[in-house]
């Protein structure tokens, strides 16, 4: 089952700085259209936005069945790709991976919200 979790802002290196990057995933079942939140979580750095990424990513594709789960999978395992998301986040560019099975969208986002204060 997959379970929502949800962090409090992480102070920066310099204190109480607020985290710099958004993390989100989400569902989409197509009957009823709706969104459900799995997640939300502030990251300090792109890194640990990315790492973010990865983890929830493993926690859905644990739960798909395993045609719907192989992009996933492949993504998990794609240093090139996880060298994009970096180049995107640190760039002040959002990054987005989408995973499918038969009934819902899963959506998972990291995206900056600007330089610490």
């Amino acid at each position: 089952m997959l379970t929502p979790t949800s962090t409090e802002a992480l102070p920066g290196p310099a204190g109480n700085r607020p985290a710099t990057f958004q993390c989100l995933a989400a569902a989409y079942p197509h009957h009823p259209p709706c969104s459900i939140t799995l997640s939300v979580h502030d990251a300090s750095s792109a890194r640990l936005a990315l790492r973010w990424l990865k983890e929830r990513t493993s926690h859905i594709t644990d739960q798909l069945d395993a045609p719907h789960a192989q992009p996933g999978r492949h993504w998990l395992t794609d240093e090139a790709e996880h060298e994009r998301a970096l180049t995107y986040l640190t760039t002040g560019t959002a990054y987005q991976l989408t995973l499918y099975d038969e009934h819902t969208r899963y959506v998972l986002v990291a995206y900056p919200q600007g330089p610490a204060a």
